[in-house]
């Protein structure tokens, strides 16, 4: 009798290891891979028992390796320990789904998604970064980021004092409204997205407005023989042209009156000073947009008095006042006007005006420009708050009046009545050295009075409007 058999003449034990044969699977699992553009990925794709079946890597239609061939022809894409997928110098243009497939019947695969992370970058628009607008109009800045992560955009501006600019706004459209001309200078763009450094780009924003000045002094004092310098410093954009006048007519260079700019500081100096140099003087700047003109006056009168005595005076019923004033030639005369100030919480009743013409030493040419004073007014009242100013004459003219100098007169259980008080001149010009000691006397003993005369008078500072009087 013969054995019988299956239908495909095989023995039956061999039909049954067919069967039971083991199916290949992924010991890897798909995954979503973040990197840098430029960086090297490696993506797994790790199998058990592949056997006969062929391993593909795809991405999309596209066939990048079958089994160990290479397929793609990019060189930057190879295979490495085993079926493990390397693409190096990541682009941007890589990201995507990366399919490791294994051709059975079934097509099993595994999927890994790459996102490729790209530093921003940013440009201004227009390109050039350069950017001008007129005083008092808006302007719009915008730049343009890019970048994966989308970056986001914030604004600064450079300050040139080596501090960190502040930010004064966020997205890609900077809008500034009625422009002042400080608003120009460079601002910067930043754009981050977390993925390297930030990057910033330049615009330069040129604010165009018709010439400003501003006079460093508008009135100057000086003397025959000597020097002066009338300094005008002079805003504009577009750049300005300037022009020197006395009394409305131009000035011409000449050796003794020369004209000099550094950046926009425009300086007339006069050399050798005559009497006809003394007068009116105007710098007039020009430029497209407008013109502009200040006004500055050269003289020889007397500068205006500054007082040096201490606020709070020694004695109850006098008090010395200090001051200095500079003029060239000697000072013929001297007016000195004090009076009486009531005051509490609530009220101010200043009293009359003194008014007294003191008649100053001789001043030897030889000495300093700057003639220092003192004279005493006594039979003053105790306690009591006082106001003074003082006005000089020499050969030129009264000079403007002082401003207000207010003072207190030490306290005790005197009482005097104000008109009864007199000025005394009890002291003549001084050098600077001498009057500057007695003043460092005066102040230390301010200071020890000090404590025990705001108790007593319960006093507030008050501001008065600078006085003008009709004088000379």
């Amino acid at each position: 009798m013969e054995k019988s058999s299956n239908n495909g003449g095989q023995p039956l034990a061999a039909s049954s290891t067919s069967l039971t044969a083991a199916q290949p699977r992924f010991l890897s699992r798909g995954h979503t891979y973040r990197a840098v553009v430029g960086d090297t990925l490696v993506l797994p794709c790790q199998v058990e028992n592949l056997g006969n079946f062929v391993l593909l890597w795809r991405r999309g239609t596209n066939v990048l390796t079958a089994s160990n061939i290479m397929v793609t022809r990019d060189e930057r894409v190879r295979l490495i320990d085993g079926y493990n997928l390397e693409i190096s110098d990541l682009e941007p243009q890589d990201a995507g789904d990366y399919v490791c497939q294994i051709s059975d019947k079934i097509n099993r695969d595994q999927v890994h998604t790459v996102e490729i992370l790209v530093p921003p970058s940013v440009r201004a628009i227009p390109t050039s970064g350069q950017l001008q607008a007129r005083k008092g109009g808006p302007i719009t800045l915008e730049c343009k980021g890019s970048g994966n992560p989308v970056p986001s955009i914030y604004w600064t501006k450079k300050s040139g004092t080596g501090k960190s600019p502040a930010r004064i706004g966020d997205g890609p459209i900077l809008t500034l409204d009625k422009l002042e001309r400080q608003q120009a200078g460079v601002y910067q763009c930043t754009a981050d997205n977390g993925v390297g450094d930030p990057v910033t780009v330049d615009m330069r924003l040129d604010v165009l407005y018709p010439p400003d000045i501003q006079v460093e002094k508008s009135w100057i004092h000086s003397g025959e023989g000597f020097e002066a310098k009338l300094v005008c410093i002079v805003y504009a954009d577009p750049v300005a042209t300037v022009s020197w006048y006395q009394n409305s007519f131009p000035i011409q260079t000449t050796d003794r009156r020369i004209m000099s700019t550094r950046a926009n500081r425009h300086t007339l100096t006069i050399r050798h000073i005559q009497q006809e140099d003394f007068g009116n003087y105007s710098c007039v700047a020009d430029n497209s947009l407008g013109r502009s003109r200040k006004y500055m006056e050269l003289s020889g009168r007397p500068g205006p008095a500054e007082f040096y005595s201490p606020k709070w005076g020694r004695s109850s019923d006098s008090y010395n006042l200090t001051w200095k004033i500079d003029s060239y030639p000697p000072l013929e005369e001297v007016r000195l006007l004090y009076r009486r100030v009531l005051m509490n919480d609530t009220f101010q009743q200043p009293g009359r005006w003194h008014d007294f013409i003191l008649t100053p030493e001789h001043r030897p040419a030889s000495e300093p420009l700057t003639h220092i004073m003192s004279y005493t007014i006594k039979h003053l009242h105790p306690g009591a708050y006082y106001e003074a100013i003082v006005q000089a004459k020499n050969r030129y003219g009264w000079n403007e009046v002082s401003d207000i100098f207010q003072f207190i007169v030490a306290s005790n259980s005197m009482d005097i009545a104000p008109e009864d008080a007199e000025v005394v001149a009890s002291s003549k010009s001084r050098s600077n050295s001498g009057a500057l000691s007695s003043l460092q006397n005066a102040l230390t003993h301010c200071v020890l009075q000090l404590g025990a005369l705001l108790l007593v008078f319960g006093l507030r500072n008050s501001q008065f409007d600078r006085l003008r009087l009709g004088l000379g």
